[in-house]
């Protein structure tokens, strides 16, 4: 099928040619990342000026970011991922405080104007239909709605199924390329024994809360990968994730995740992307259990609720003692972005016989930062707001703190928060007349 679009077909640097001066540009997330077309649009930029630069998380070098690139390219964060988040913290770059379910709804309403979509495919097949692979999220919908598309098009960019494809004729231009995509391992290797154990610790809390043919999402980190050795004694559990990685691999392999009691999309793993390694990579690739949907689809509350006894697992940075979750920043620093953790809590809550689970450590910086605080730091954003936090987990112990009153909940939260600093926030509690 490419023979027919052989004319399409230039270098990297020839592709890039279309950007100009003014323009935004949307970048490929995670390890679908496009390196050829940004290493060529970059290299143009002494003849571009005020290019905005957006997409969610990626995990390769970001050089429209750095400062030297001031005045040709200002990067907009999706969602603000180690490699960018030094440009935004000194004010280099900007980011959007969006939800992940809504990115694609302001793409559609023009909201936000895309000029040139940079992709990275798979090879079209007989039918000329080309896979977004291991990343759809919002690059998508990006594409359905940029006024201009090229691709670098990667003979190791699995073809993955679902809703999860472009056809060739949408290309503008096209650059072949034949490289290994980035892994990205899950399991924290610095973690130490100590770390482990807690995680281990939350890990079991939250098992004993997910029942058999509940649906599950987890997002992304130590506690949702310390879970999956949790769950292999349950039975017929169903995904409904904005990502996933290498972890459940072995959950469906074994039968424990096999779809069957699903009430929506049944024996499908739903989800919008992975990020991992080469192997599970590798499994995705033509697999019929895996669908892939646009982040507007997956994250969507309404289409999260549908599935009964749909159970959310996310984390946080701060809770105070109210019960609000802060997730996207430590003070006026930000660290990352709103992501999908609204969506799924505010989806998990509607579904019947659902539960929306925060899990975290209850302290940082060996036990010297309470993670339960009596206020957010100064400054610190609101995720997820105290009217739609259901279930708290440190490990400590479980607070269910939903239809519980301002005093039964900073209760709750003190008992769960670590031994050393119970007393200071009864103290502050006290303080607040929260507590007498």
């Amino acid at each position: 099928m490419l023979e027919k679009f052989k004319s399409r077909i230039v270098s990297a640097e020839e592709a890039v040619k279309v950007i100009k001066s003014n323009d935004t540009v949307y970048l490929h997330a995670n390890s679908a990342y496009p390196t050829a077309l940004v290493n060529a649009m970059c290299a143009r930029y002494k003849e571009l000026e005020n290019v905005k630069v957006t997409h969610l998380t990626t995990f390769h070098k970001a050089p429209y970011a750095v400062p030297e690139m001031a005045g040709h390219f200002t990067h907009v964060a999706l969602f603000c991922a180690g490699n960018v988040r030094k440009a935004v913290n000194e004010g280099r770059a900007d980011v959007y405080n969006v939800f992940l379910s809504e990115i694609g709804w302001l793409m559609e309403l023009g909201r936000m104007p895309i000029d040139v979509c940079m992709l990275h495919l798979s090879p079209p097949d007989e039918h000329g239909y080309c896979s977004y692979g291991v990343s759809n999220e919002v690059s998508k919908t990006a594409a359905e709605n940029a006024k201009i598309v090229i691709a670098q098009i990667n003979p190791k960019m699995p073809r993955v199924l679902g809703d999860n494809f472009i056809h060739v004729s949408k290309l503008k231009y096209i650059v072949e390329v034949d490289e290994e995509l980035l892994e990205v391992p899950m399991v924290d290797a610095n973690a130490s024994e100590e770390e482990k154990k807690i995680y281990q610790k939350i890990a079991e809390y939250i098992s004993s809360l997910i029942c058999d043919g509940a649906t599950l999402q987890m997002g992304i980190g130590a506690i949702p990968d310390a879970v999956l050795p949790f769950l292999k004694e349950k039975k017929d559990l169903g995904i409904h994730t904005e990502m996933f990685s290498d972890g459940l691999i072995e959950l469906i392999d074994l039968g424990v995740v096999n779809g069957e009691k699903k009430t929506f999309l049944p024996n499908k793993v739903v989800s919008s992307f992975v990020i991992g390694t080469k192997t599970v990579h590798d499994y995705i690739d033509n697999n019929p259990i895996i669908e892939f949907r646009s982040s507007k689809f997956v994250n969507d509350p309404v289409n999260i609720a549908r599935n009964d006894n749909m159970i959310s697992i996310n984390s946080a940075i701060q809770v105070d003692l109210s019960g609000q979750v802060c997730s996207d920043s430590m003070g006026t620093r930000i660290f990352s972005g709103f992501g999908g953790q609204l969506d799924f809590v505010r989806g998990a809550m509607r579904s019947k016989g659902g539960r929306s689970i925060l899990a975290f450590p209850a302290t940082t910086k060996n036990d010297t930062i309470s993670k339960i605080v009596p206020m957010l730091t100064p400054g610190s954003g609101v995720v997820t707001t105290r009217g739609d936090v259901q279930t708290i987990i440190t490990e400590y112990g479980i607070a269910d703190l939903y239809g519980k009153t301002l005093r039964e909940r900073t209760k709750l939260l003190i008992n769960i928060a670590h031994p050393k600093f119970r007393e200071e926030l009864e103290a502050k509690a006290r303080e607040f007349k929260w507590l007498w």
